[in-house]
């Protein structure tokens, strides 16, 4: 099944081409236009492609969606500090990333309607292995203006069988400074990196799916995912996605998790968790395959 919205992974497509004029004419008629009926967008390289929705849903996820269906509006959440356009639009967002292998899988559900919500732009973002976000690596990493949350930031204990000790060569680690990450505007990056960062459309079924690695984690927060929705114009829902802890452990003992130690927040301390934000993970292969409904206010009148 195919899942890139670009036929050339990694080219560099701006979203805001995709969907502009979305509001006008839809996305679902942008995307006619662009693709399913032979047209092409240009690329920022100049390039012309054909640029493809989801076509379809894999039994698999079917499944894992059913068990796990909802139309009660998905909370909205901080979009925190490392937020911004990174003009990529695709599924498979590792680049040079390494790490446990992740399939992301989201349906977007309409809140009043109960009912997928076709031609969404869902964005998501996170750091790697080593706390790392791309776009902002110095801040990330604490080299400029990142660090420890402040006196009072959350701390506790690792769950059994959680890797712990301090970082190496005494670091206070990176990331936003609180657990709570505070209300963000969107981030003008500081480098040219984009890994762990992607767009897609959603399908019939309301599905999108990225390929990935496990995030990692950097202190005064736990491991999670952040999400985008747009519809037209609009961005109807910005949330986290979370695993549970014994996944988190069994992931982060291997390499090159295992490398970054001293991990100080959990779920059970983070600022932010709700355990509506747990996404369902099964094994798949070599790595693992996680879904989460996300169910959407797509009118934006508050239902």
């Amino acid at each position: 099944m195919r899942h890139d919205l670009d036929h050339h992974e990694g080219q560099r497509v701006s979203r805001r081409r995709l969907i502009a004029g979305v509001g006008s004419i839809g996305l679902a008629g942008l995307l006619a236009a662009c693709g399913r009926d032979g047209g092409t967008v240009t690329t920022s390289t100049g390039e012309t492609v054909s640029p493809q929705a989801t076509t379809g849903t894999s039994a698999d996820l079917t499944a894992l969606f059913g068990a796990a269906n909802t139309c009660t509006l998905t909370a909205s959440t901080t979009q925190g500090p490392y937020y911004f356009d990174a003009d990529k639009i695709r599924s498979d967002i590792r680049e040079d990333r390494e790490g446990t292998r992740l399939r992301v899988a989201i349906r977007v559900q309409d809140s009043e309607q109960c009912g997928p919500l076709a031609d969404a732009v869902v964005e998501i973002w996170h750091c790697d292995a080593a706390g790392l976000y791309s776009g902002a690596e110095a801040q990330s990493s604490g080299a400029s203006g990142g660090g420890a949350p402040p006196g009072g930031a959350p701390s506790g204990n690792p769950p059994a069988g959680a890797p712990s000790g301090n970082p190496p060569g005494g670091a206070t680690g990176g990331g936003p400074a609180g657990g709570a990450e505070g209300a963000s505007a969107d981030l003008t990056p500081t480098d040219d990196k984009r890994y762990l960062r992607g767009a897609q459309v959603t399908n019939a079924d309301g599905i999108v799916e990225f390929t990935t690695v496990w995030p990692g984690w950097y202190r005064g927060r736990t491991t999670h995912i952040h999400a985008m929705v747009h519809v037209g114009d609009n961005r109807v829902l910005t949330t986290q996605m979370m695993f549970d802890e014994a996944l988190n452990s069994r992931v982060y003992a291997a390499a090159p998790y295992a490398a970054h130690t001293g991990r100080d927040t959990f779920n059970d301390n983070d600022t932010i968790y709700a355990e509506t934000m747990l996404m369902k993970v099964v094994e798949d292969g070599d790595g693992y395959l996680s879904v989460i409904n996300f169910s959407v206010d797509a009118d934006r009148d508050g239902t």
